[in-house]
């Protein structure tokens, strides 16, 4: 259902399977496909499809460990220890109750429900303790791993499953959601209503920031369709419109981290590479001292992540206030 390359030691492969188990390979092992690790009963494997893995990337952990999040309404942090996986448990995705239907003065019959089916998660690289949640209610919840017995907020908007949340890779605070309501909608970590929609018109398979600019971000659509936006150029449309695939759904969409690549995989197991075009890939931000200007000795220029952080923050002071 979903892999994950290590980003420092790129010959391991973790993988979640639509029986619940998770497994870690070794690609240098040649002549043997079996897994290095694999979860088991024993190690409270999960009981539903695991839809997304993730490696941790904090290098100063002592063992190698991942995250993974599943159908069963568990995130689960699992170690890669001498003998086998050992599971710890990150957070319980519990219901919430509906701002809109309420249930009563008493709160706690929300905890009477079970767990909510987890779909996707992405952690905060600006803060690590941070991760986002979507689930198949449609709700996305802020978590942290130093809290696991609640949420720190919770996004109310979708009305059907979140197939992927992505935090922007510029600025901290903005990230994108997708869902099967045929919408992708923008989010402040600090306000609880969505900056924008944008409406799709089917189930919109996911999502994709660039990882050369904060305003360029991707989707791709249950019709095949794959669309690329700019928000520093276009805050209403998309600026590209293309077929990604032919009749098929297309489910997944990853941005090349140097090239202007796109991959887009659909559903019959088929992956479909595309070159974005001059005008939809313009490098990151880059400071260009000014002709004849004079620099105090101890000048920093501002780094491409300050500079693209701005350009983020430019475009929301363009929105319409009544969003915040």
């Amino acid at each position: 259902m979903c892999m994950d390359f290590h980003p420092h030691n790129p010959a391991l492969l973790a993988v979640g399977l639509y029986d619940g188990t998770v497994m870690v390979f070794d690609i240098r092992i040649k002549g043997n496909n079996k897994p290095i690790y694999a979860s088991t009963i024993r190690t409270n494997k999960h009981t539903d499809p695991v839809w997304e893995i993730r490696w941790n990337k904090d290098i100063t952990v002592k063992n190698l460990n991942f995250f993974s999040i599943a159908s069963d309404g568990r995130v689960t942090n699992w170690s890669l220890m001498k003998n086998k996986l050992e599971a710890e448990e990150v957070v319980k995705l519990r219901l919430v109750p509906d701002e809109n239907k309420g249930l009563g003065d008493n709160k706690k019959e929300a905890f009477l429900y079970g767990l909510a089916g987890g779909m996707t998660f992405d952690f905060n690289e600006y803060k690590t303790d941070e991760f986002l949640v979507g689930t198949e209610e449609g709700k996305i919840h802020l978590c942290s791993k130093a809290y696991a017995g609640q949420y720190l907020e919770t996004y109310e908007g979708h009305y059907l499953a979140v197939y992927a949340v992505r935090w922007n890779k510029f600025h901290p605070k903005i990230f994108l959601s997708c869902s099967a309501d045929w919408t992708v909608k923008m989010w402040n970590r600090d306000v609880k209503r969505a900056l924008m929609t944008f409406d799709m018109g089917c189930a919109v398979g996911d999502i994709a920031w660039a990882p050369y600019s904060s305003c360029v971000f991707s989707a791709v659509t249950s019709e095949g369709m794959l669309f690329v936006w700019d928000l520093s150029q276009d805050k209403h449309s998309y600026l590209c419109k293309h077929p990604a695939m032919k009749k098929a759904k297309a489910l997944h969409v990853s941005f090349n981290n140097e090239d202007p690549i796109l991959l887009v995989g659909d559903e019959r197991g088929g992956v479909n590479s595309f070159k974005l075009s001059n005008s939809l890939f313009k490098g990151p931000e880059v400071f260009i001292p000014e002709k004849d200007a004079e620099y105090p000795e101890n000048f920093v220029p501002p780094t491409s992540q300050f500079l693209e952080s701005a350009k983020m923050d430019k475009f929301l002071d363009s929105l319409d206030k009544y969003v915040y």
